[in-house]
């Protein structure tokens, strides 16, 4: 991935709160919903009720699509990141204190209930994008960057436009 597309999807990342997240329904039909996010280079982590459909649906078919934007007064100015990859709920100890303490530093305000685990029935999730595609109308109406968050070359459906 081009150094300078990387730091755009973190600039976005690291600038926005919320994301939408679609998982997939038992039904096969999506979901999508909004939830707080906090990232650490390209990973996103997320937290929802462990006995929610998002959680249910993740456990049975991790492949998620998500979608950052950041706020903008006129088209001129839309920026934002959409990405398909794999969830996982996160197990380790160790992983767990990392996403803590992620979503701790992001919002001191409202989050410090979930730290720690003093809330119970709370799951915490990683998102691994596999394919991003960034978009930035300051280069044009649509303009958007197709890349691969996968070692290797890129395969050819992947592109730049």
């Amino acid at each position: 991935m081009d150094s300078s597309i990387r730091e755009e999807i973190l600039s976005i990342l690291d600038c926005a709160s919320d994301m939408t997240i679609a998982t997939i329904r038992q039904d096969g039909y999506p979901q999508a919903t909004m939830v707080s996010f906090a990232n650490d280079g390209l990973d996103i982590y997320f937290g929802c009720a462990e006995d929610s459909q998002k959680a249910r649906n993740i456990s049975r078919n991790g492949k998620v699509s998500l979608t950052v934007n950041l706020p903008y007064a006129n088209w001129g100015e839309i920026r934002g990141v959409s990405a398909g990859g794999h969830a996982d709920r996160l197990t380790d100890p160790r992983e767990i204190e990392r996403a803590e303490q992620l979503l701790l530093q992001k919002f001191p305000q409202g989050i410090a209930e979930y730290a720690s685990g003093a809330l119970e029935g709370v799951a915490l999730f990683k998102v691994v994008p596999k394919v991003i595609s960034v978009l930035d109308y300051r280069k044009g109406f649509g303009h958007k960057d197709l890349v691969s968050n996968e070692p290797g070359p890129m395969p050819a459906k992947i592109h730049r436009r």
